[in-house]
């Protein structure tokens, strides 16, 4: 079995901050699954998968950064693999683990005639796909990153990750990272860094200090450095998408 990496989510993805807002996108069947649709101001064939954390794309901050990609030039498609039953039905401490074993296996399958049906709305010849991961999400956009599915990924304070993953990629990938992160500590962020090193992949790097795993969702937006690092990881994963949708 490939070392571990990126372990399972903990008890930081449990709480955080709820923000304020007023969404903008809708929500439509796409293979099965119940999804956040965010459009942007104009017509574009660039499409940013949104593979969210434990709490859901429906999940008001999920909407709030879904909305802001869509408003960056990308037409913004967030999957409900929990299929309502997201962690925030599950908040307390008996009932995590649980929800966390459970919850996994049923998106992984439902996955693929998801990423059909969006193929199928959305796939042109010139349709360019890119996808961004955060925490439970990682390992899809690294699946995705080792088949050619998409041009670009982006991972956040990622979560179920082994090396297997680095030594499969074969795709530009950021990864946007806390300076403290129970779930992805800095020698994982290292060892990920000497494959990918090895590899000759095409990376990046986002390293926050003052911030902790879950920060590029669900951070104190009253605390200053907090806000920042959040509103600056999701500044850097446009513009590296940017680069490859260009």
């Amino acid at each position: 079995m490939s070392p571990t990496l990126a372990s399972a989510p903990g008890s930081c993805c449990f709480s955080g901050i709820k923000n304020t807002g007023t969404p903008v996108g809708r929500v439509e069947d796409l293979g099965g699954i119940s999804t956040y649709i965010s459009d942007p101001p104009a017509p574009t064939q660039k499409v940013i998968l949104f593979l969210a954390d434990v709490w859901g794309p429906l999940f008001i901050n999920n909407k709030l950064i879904q909305d802001y990609f869509a408003s960056c030039g990308y037409i913004v498609l967030g999957p409900d693999y929990f299929f309502g039953d997201s962690v925030t039905n599950h908040l307390q401490a008996d009932q995590r683990q649980a929800w966390i074993d459970n919850s996994r296996k049923p998106a992984i399958d439902a996955f693929p005639a998801w990423l059909d049906a969006v193929k199928g709305k959305y796939g042109k010849e010139n349709t360019k796909y890119c996808a961004v991961g955060y925490c439970f999400g990682a390992s899809f956009v690294m699946d995705l990153s080792s088949d050619g599915s998409v041009v670009a990924g982006a991972l956040a304070h990622p979560a179920f990750l082994d090396e297997s993953h680095f030594e499969k990629l074969d795709g530009p990938l950021l990864l946007s990272c806390a300076e403290e992160d129970h779930t992805f500590p800095l020698t994982s962020r290292r060892r990920a860094e000497d494959i990918m090193v090895a590899r000759k992949s095409t990376y990046y790097f986002q390293v926050f200090s003052g911030v902790k795993h879950g920060f590029a969702v669900r951070c104190d937006p009253a605390i200053d450095t907090q806000r920042w690092a959040k509103e600056e990881s999701a500044r850097g994963i446009v513009s590296w998408f940017d680069r490859f949708t260009a």
